[in-house]
């Protein structure tokens, strides 16, 4: 696996690379600005970028979002010590795959792990601020969602991918892409990502 830190903190920068290297990964690049992540994801094949939020002189999100201009499957996480809102609901229309505070660093190499494998990271604190930014209570009969189409969004949700939820819930996995497929047209949301977040926010009590 090849992993690109970006902090402009050098003492972050280590800190990162030798917990990474300790998990196995061999091959940690880093940078302290966008300029050079930038530079360093387009001469490198680059599996995941693992990214403060905000630089010095910079803001973490516009440098994912050149990213992903890029490369729209790039997989992204977002480190940091800010829980604001408007930083995760960008972060979440951009097409990041992770957000996860600096204080929960224990479960950083299982969150790499989780995006890896296809599916969103949200901090637990980070999910929680997304439910109580919710005001309204709303009902899967609210959406025209289905129980069975629940059940998928909540394994989803759980972190599960398209096999884990095919085995939980005896189905094939096209059926369970499938069922992904029509939910992400029926809400009008763009991937995956999007559709964990609107299950945090409207259906978590369901």
């Amino acid at each position: 696996m090849r992993i690109l830190v970006v902090d402009d903190d050098t003492l972050v920068l280590k800190s990162l690379q030798m917990i990474l290297n300790t998990e196995g990964v061999d091959e940690v690049y880093t940078s302290k600005n966008g300029k050079e992540a930038f530079d360093i994801y387009k001469d490198h094949t680059i599996d995941l970028v693992l990214q403060d939020i905000r630089l010095k002189d910079e803001n973490g999100i516009d440098i994912a979002s050149k990213l992903l201009e890029h490369d729209s499957d790039a997989k992204i996480i977002l480190l940091t010590t800010f829980k604001d809102e408007e930083y995760i609901n960008r972060a979440i229309k951009i097409g990041v795959k992770g957000y996860i505070l600096k204080d929960n660093i224990d479960s950083l190499f299982q969150s790499i792990q989780t995006v890896m494998a296809g599916n969103m990271v949200l901090d637990s604190e980070v999910i929680q601020d997304i439910k109580l930014s919710n005001r309204v209570n709303k009902s899967i009969e609210d959406f025209d969602i289905t129980e069975r189409e629940l059940e998928i969004i909540k394994l989803l949700a759980e972190g599960m991918n398209n096999k884990e939820i095919s085995q939980s819930l005896y189905l094939s996995e096209g059926t369970v892409r499938n069922y992904i497929s029509n939910l992400l047209d029926k809400l009008d949301l763009r991937d995956r990502s999007q559709l964990v977040v609107f299950y945090y926010k409207n259906l978590h009590n369901e």
